[in-house]
Formats: C-alpha cells, sequence, structure tokens
C-alpha cells in the first residue's frame, strides 16, 4: 500500500464541513506532502505520457484506435489504470492522491487522457462500487490490465444534463434476460471500447444499468462524431437494437441506476480536475519557453510587463484549483482509511465529498480554458495555427466545462446540497447562518487589523469573510424561497460562486500556509499565489454577494443587508502586482510551473 501524503486529514471531516469549521494547515493535503511512492508513480507516468503518449498523438488524430489500444494496454501494464483500484479485482492499490498525481501526468495529452479517464474512472468505478462479485471478477481484472476498453453511456441526443429522461428501453425477457432498444450519444471510447456501463429504463420507467458488451446481438457503434476538439479520441454513439443482454449483466438494482451515474460522475468530476491541472501545467511550461524565445522591439517578450502579468495569472489559478485538488484528495483518502478494498467505503466517500467534486470540476474547467486562452494570445498569430500545440491545447479544453454535468448543472448543485445536508442535520449551515444575522444586527465592533506584514493574516482574514459572506448569501436566499429555491437559478449560482471562492482562498491559503515546512524554499511565492488568489477572489465574491442581495431583498431590508456584507467583506489591499512580478520571475527562471 503507497504512503500517504505528509500532510493529510488527521480525523475524517463531512463534506461542506469546512464552511463552518477551520482546519488547522497542517491538517489538509497538498502536492509538497506527497510522499516518495507518489514520486515514484509520478515519474512513471510522466515518462510513459513523453515517451509513448505524445509521439503518437497524430496517430491517434487521424483516428487509428489500434495505437490508442496499444496505449491503453500499455498504461495497464504500468500500473496507471488500477493506481486506486484494490489489488484483490487486479489493481495496484494506491490512494486517490496517486491516482490524481497518474490524471495529472496523463492530462498533459488530453485526448488520451479523455480515453484513459473513461476507462480509470467512468467504467472501472461503476462495476467496483455497484457490481457483484462474479462481475467484478469477470470484468475488472481484464479492465485493469487494459486487455478490455471500456466507455459509460448516459447521455442520449433529447437527454443530456437531464440524465433521468433517457429513453433507452430495457424489457425483462422470460429467461431473465434483458433486451435494450436505443440509442446513446457521445460516448468516449465508443469506436473501440469492448465493454459499455449502459443506462435504461425497465418498461419504460425505472432507470436502471447495464454491462454491455461489444458482441452482445444488437450492439453496434455508429460514425465517429465530427468534433471541436480532442480530435485524438473517439466519440461515437451507441446504437442498441433488440440488444439481448444476460441477466447476470444488470449492473446494481432495477430502478436504482441514479445512484450509480450520480456517483460515478462525482468521482468523474473529481478526477476531470486532476487532468486540466495536468494540461495547464503543460501549457503553463509552454507559455513561459515561448515567452523566452520570442523578440519583439529587440527583447524576449517574458520582459514585458503585460506578458508577465499573464504568466503569473494562469499559474495563480493553476495553484488554487491544484490546491483544492490534492485538500480533497486528503479528505476522500481520510474518509475511506484502512477500507480501501471495501467498495461500499469508496462510494460512500465520493457521495460525501460531492459537494467539492462539484467545486472542482467547475474551477477546474474554467481554469484551465482561461490558461489555454491566454497561452494563445502570448503565441500571437503562432498560436492561431496548427504548427504551434496552442491551438490544440484551445480546441481540446472546450469541452471541459460540459464534460461530467455542464459547469451550470455543477454550480446548481453545489449551494442545493449544503442546504439538503443542512436541513437532514448534518452541517450546521443553518445554524452559522442565523447566529451570523444575529451578530450582523448587534452594533458593529471595531474590526482587528490583521498586519500590513502579515500576508497570510490578512490573507485568512479575508477567508473568514468569504465563508460569512457565503452564509449571508445562502441564508437570505433560503429565507427568501424556501422550498422554492432551487427554481431560483441565477441566485442559486451567484451563491455558488461565493461558496466556492471561500473553499478556493481558503486552500490555497493553508496550503501556503504548510508550504513553511514542506516546500521552504519557495514559501515566499507559495504566499504570494494565496495572497493574490485570496484578494481578487474575495474581489469577485463581493460583486457576486452585491448582486444576489439586490435581488433578494429591497428597501430597508437591502440597506440592512448590504450594510452587513460591507461590515463583513473587508478586502485588504495587497500589491498584487509585486507578487505577480515575483511569481513571473520564477515562472520564466524555471521555464514551467513553479510549484511542480
Amino acid at each position: 500500500m503507497i504512503s500517504r501524503m505528509a500532510s493529510t486529514v488527521s480525523t475524517p471531516c463531512r463534506g461542506g464541513e469546512w464552511l463552518t469549521t477551520d482546519r488547522p494547515a497542517a491538517a489538509i493535503g497538498t502536492p509538497e506532502g506527497l510522499g516518495e511512492d507518489h514520486r515514484l508513480i509520478r515519474q512513471t507516468a510522466t515518462e510513459f505520457v513523453t515517451a509513448e503518449v505524445a509521439p503518437a498523438l497524430d496517430d491517434l488524430e487521424q483516428k487509428k484506435w489500434s495505437r490508442a489500444r496499444d496505449l491503453v494496454r500499455r498504461s495497464g501494464e504500468l500500473g496507471l489504470l488500477g493506481a486506486d483500484v484494490p489489488e484483490s479485482v487486479g489493481g495496484v492499490g494506491l490512494d486517490k492522491a496517486a491516482s490524481i498525481v497518474v490524471g495529472e501526468a496523463v492530462g498533459a495529452c488530453p485526448a488520451f487522457a479523455t480515453t484513459f479517464g473513461a476507462q480509470t474512472g467512468l467504467a472501472i468505478i461503476p462495476i467496483l462500487c455497484f457490481g457483484t462479485p462474479d462481475q467484478r471478477e469477470r470484468y475488472l481484472p481484464r479492465i485493469v490490465s487494459g486487455e478490455l476498453v471500456g466507455a459509460y453511456c448516459l447521455s442520449e441526443s433529447g437527454s443530456g444534463s437531464d440524465a433521468l429522461g433517457a429513453r433507452t428501453r430495457a424489457t425483462k425477457q422470460a429467461d431473465g434476460s434483458w433486451i435494450l432498444n436505443g440509442e446513446k450519444m457521445w460516448t468516449t471510447n465508443g469506436g473501440f471500447a469492448d465493454v459499455f456501463i449502459v443506462f435504461a429504463k425497465v418498461d419504460g420507467e425505472q432507470f436502471s444499468a447495464f454491462i454491455v458488451e461489444r458482441g452482445f446481438p444488437g450492439v453496434a457503434s455508429g460514425e465517429e462524431e465530427h468534433k471541436m476538439g480532442l480530435d485524438g479520441s473517439s466519440t461515437t454513439p451507441l446504437v442498441l437494437t433488440e440488444a439481448r443482454v444476460p441477466a447476470t449483466n444488470l449492473l446494481g438494482e432495477v430502478g436504482k441506476g441514479h445512484k450509480i451515474a450520480f456517483n460515478v460522475l462525482n468521482y468523474g468530476r473529481f478526477k476531470l480536475a486532476g487532468m486540466c491541472t495536468g494540461s495547464a501545467k503543460t501549457v503553463v511550461g509552454e507559455a513561459a519557453a515561448y515567452a523566452l524565445s520570442r523578440r519583439q522591439f529587440g527583447q524576449p517578450i517574458a520582459s514585458f510587463g503585460a506578458i508577465r502579468h499573464k504568466l503569473a495569472e494562469m499559474t495563480t489559478r493553476l495553484y488554487v484549483v491544484e490546491s483544492m485538488l490534492y485538500r480533497t484528495a486528503g479528505l476522500i483518502d481520510a474518509a475511506i482509511g484502512t477500507r480501501g478494498d471495501d467498495p461500499g467505503a469508496v462510494l460512500a466517500a465520493l457521495e460525501e465529498f460531492a459537494i467539492e467534486s462539484s467545486i472542482l470540476k467547475v474551477a477546474g474547467s474554467e481554469m484551465i480554458g482561461f490558461v489555454v486562452d491566454e497561452n494563445v494570445q502570448i503565441h500571437g498569430g503562432n498560436g492561431f495555427v496548427r504548427d504551434y500545440p496552442a491551438e490544440r491545447h484551445y480546441r481540446d479544453a472546450r469541452v471541459d466545462r460540459i464534460f461530467e454535468g455542464t459547469n451550470e448543472i455543477n454550480r446548481l448543485l453545489v449551494p442545493s446540497m449544503l442546504i439538503k445536508r443542512a436541513l437532514k442535520g448534518g452541517l450546521p449551515v443553518l445554524t452559522a447562518a442565523k447566529a451570523l444575522m444575529d451578530e450582523m444586527l448587534a452594533p458593529p465592533t471595531p474590526r482587528a487589523s490583521a498586519g500590513t506584514d502579515e500576508p497570510i493574516a490578512r490573507a485568512h482574514a479575508t477567508v473568514a469573510a468569504l465563508k460569512k459572506t457565503a452564509l449571508l448569501v445562502l441564508g437570505t436566499a433560503l429565507q427568501r424561497y424556501g422550498e422554492s429555491l432551487p427554481d431560483e437559478q441565477e441566485v442559486v449560482m451567484l451563491a455558488s460562486d461565493v461558496v466556492s471562492e471561500a473553499f478556493a482562498a481558503e486552500s490555497a491559503v493553508l496550503r501556503a500556509e504548510a508550504a513553511a515546512v514542506t516546500d521552504a524554499a519557495r514559501a515566499v511565492l507559495h504566499v504570494d499565489a494565496a495572497s493574490v488568489a485570496a484578494h481578487d477572489g474575495g474581489l469577485r465574491a463581493e460583486v457576486s454577494a452585491r448582486t444576489a442581495i439586490a435581488h433578494l431583498a429591497d428597501g430597508d431590508e437591502r440597506r440592512v443587508l448590504l450594510a452587513a456584507l460591507r461590515r463583513l467583506l473587508k478586502v485588504e489591499p495587497v500589491d498584487t502586482i509585486a507578487a505577480r512580478r515575483r511569481l513571473a520571475d520564477a515562472i520564466t527562471s524555471r521555464r514551467g510551473y513553479l510549484f511542480a
């Protein structure tokens, strides 16, 4: 069993608990806290991607799927497909932090990362967590080894975000087998997969899941989709025409397919963020190298303030998502504990941190979208042509905001899950919101200064204010709309943005604080990245909160709430220009992501 991160959660936490509870920096997972075994698997994965995947990209874009199968099989031989799969079914038995390490390395090549992600997350996890012992024995060792390629079939032409609106139908036969009819869309690995996790409605009503093999009668793939990006991954429909599926290939229980679909998506969202950070590290390196080599007006463009700002901002946003990612990995691993061989424990942990997974999915996909866009801008005209990889990165990243549930869906989920857990008594969010309102109605007390020479203290003060602001918006929205709040999507998404800014800023600040011990040589740069992140996140959250309050209240109530917001969220000025300059200097000196 792999060693866990040196900085890890000492006791299991609840998902969303961070909104009302503070944790010390030493109690969170960070990239700097990875153990030697994590570094070894990162080296293995990075060498594989550099030596074998990157040279194959042109073949993959020409739809040479035999090459893709070879790479999947090779991934299995190296133990990369089963990094966090129990040894009892052919895996390596590592932790979730190790799976993120692997995902980041593979993320350097997004098209293959998509193939890899469908195999490791969307094909393995449903069978591992919901399959019978017989199903796990029949399929998992062969999928983990790369002998079989897997795919996941949830979406249809008329049911994307509304997955439960699927029209694919399953009918039970007298002998216990099933007949499936319908067409699934946008199936990653669809052109060459051997095993499909297919969702269908039994008798048109009960949403259920099935393990479908390509060799079953009535199973066929459609034509490859002509996509904007990810040309090196296969995306096809799956056509089921009187497809006969054995009784033993029902996955889980009839009518319980939603539990499989949504829990698998939780894991997919978490893993997607890792692939986004891996891709972003590659892109930042390419942007820095190009900025140093490209000369204008007699000097490298890396010396210009506008370019330095871009490089620093790309790095800061990446740093924030990476901080949230490894923090969440630590939370999930702590929840699983020593029960990594127990599918129920894995499933419970993934479900527990669904809030964090949705936040990560949105933040990771929007971060990589920003990074690839700025990379094109740094490359100028060269970024718009296929002679440089910047163009491919740009196209390949766009779908990340659609994958694993659109960002709009995930934004709506975050406050909904928080409030649902609060109403069930699992989180003290409503109690904290009520206490905050009482505090705001009391006479104001002088606010202690964080100290102009203590950037981490100032950042912590902003984090505390962000948490209270999130509670203010959530509490006010729930008081105004009650059970109908989910229908007020604009307000819910604004609340989600404030909640997410709080988690992002706190994750970055705690990581920077821990870096004094775990990464002392770059501790000052950690503080710069975290200070910029907290400062700018506070300003963004203030706009979101003001917009929400302006809709939630009017007259005297609005004035009271806005006054409360001003008391809560006083973001102290930070010299972010100087901080970004220091970050840019380090990036160009290293010619890449400086926290790698």
